[in-house]
């Protein structure tokens, strides 16, 4: 995540801000820019004016999602009827209804939640497709389990959260019940968003041998491989091959464990860089390409990952990064990475 600052007035902001604290300009963040801009008044008949960060409060304004999922993204004004989504929220096809003033509060938290993910897709370069352009693109069911016979989890493309675990208590509990070192609404995301990109950057027979080299077989019997899991556990030693335990269950789960962490370790590296605790180089502006680039990422990341843990241990907190990385794991990893990077030759050119 990128260190984010108000063009009128070099005031720094947060990802989320929708008016600077300091000068009161009305903001928006604009994803072709990958910067919050102001809405106001750029000079001439523009509608942005690039270097200034302004965009004309006449032709652009917040998504129509500012009130209930507190969304500061851009929109265009445009002429098209219906209601003005921004290319995150646009992705949500099913929500709580307005009633459900809990569900709504749970909501919010994931769409902030999902706009990160959004945002860090964008800035790797990778493919995000709607459902209004590919029957099987992306699609995001957001509903509470509460309320909803609902599952976390990735069909065909739809992505589906339960929102019970924007309430910590409750996600505390299940991390606890399934012994996990961590479990976030972020973290869902990236992993299911790893199911979706399987069929998306696994098209050739030479990536599919690889994968199932490194993961096993990913059509597998999937239910089979659930009732093992959860009626024998993990296998004995699998902290040598697996980023988790969740990820000995099948070769889908490892894929989709092994992409999570590696979008915690891009974005982290990215914002530590944006604030002057890595190199400039860990930035996703000047993204690490080839089998260099990948061992530098690691490179970087190691040592910051260790730092971080023991500031949260100085402040009484747990590990912020509590996994190991093994060199298997490094290599699934890596496979990720080749395969994100190839996805993105544009960033390759600019790099």
């Amino acid at each position: 995540m990128r260190d984010f600052v108000c063009p009128n007035c070099g005031q720094q902001l947060a990802f989320e801000n929708s008016v600077c604290l300091s000068c009161s300009s009305r903001l928006g963040f604009s994803l072709h820019e990958r910067a919050l801009v102001v809405i106001g008044d750029p000079p001439g008949d523009a509608a942005v004016d690039h270097a200034g960060g302004v965009v004309d409060r006449d032709r652009f304004r917040l998504c129509d999602n500012l009130h209930v999922a507190q969304c500061n993204w851009l929109v265009s004004e445009g002429n098209a009827p219906g209601p003005k989504l921004c290319a995150s929220c646009a992705l949500t096809r099913t929500r709580p209804n307005d009633a459900d003033v809990a569900g709504l509060a749970a909501f919010a938290e994931a769409e902030a939640a999902k706009r990160r993910l959004i945002f860090e897709l964008a800035e790797l370069g990778l493919p995000i497709v709607g459902r209004d352009s590919d029957p099987h693109g992306l699609a995001f069911d957001l509903l509470s389990s509460r309320t909803d016979g609902v599952m976390t989890g990735h069909v065909d493309g739809v992505i589906t959260l339960d929102l019970a675990e924007a309430d910590d208590p409750h996600r505390e509990q299940l991390r606890i019940e399934m012994a996990e070192p961590y479990r976030t609404l972020l973290g869902h995301f990236r992993h299911e968003i790893g199911h979706y990109y399987f069929p998306v950057l696994v098209t050739e027979d030479d990536e599919l041998r690889r994968f199932r080299d490194l993961f096993g077989d990913p059509f597998a019997d999937y239910q089979a491989a659930l009732d093992r899991h959860y009626s024998q556990g993990a296998p004995a030693g699998w902290e040598r091959d697996y980023v988790s335990s969740y990820a000995t269950m099948h070769a889908a789960e490892d894929w989709a464990e092994t992409f999570a962490h590696y979008l915690h370790v891009r974005d982290t590296l990215d914002t530590a860089a944006a604030f002057g605790l890595a190199p400039a180089g860990a930035t996703l502006d000047r993204p690490q390409v080839g089998r260099a680039g990948f061992d530098k990422i690691i490179e970087l990341w190691l040592p910051l990952a260790w730092s971080l843990n023991m500031v949260n241990r100085s402040m009484g907190r747990d590990d912020l990064y509590p996994f190991v990385l093994p060199e298997r794991v490094l290599e699934k990893m890596r496979f990720v990475h080749d395969l994100c990077t190839a996805t993105a030759p544009e960033a390759l050119a600019s790099a």
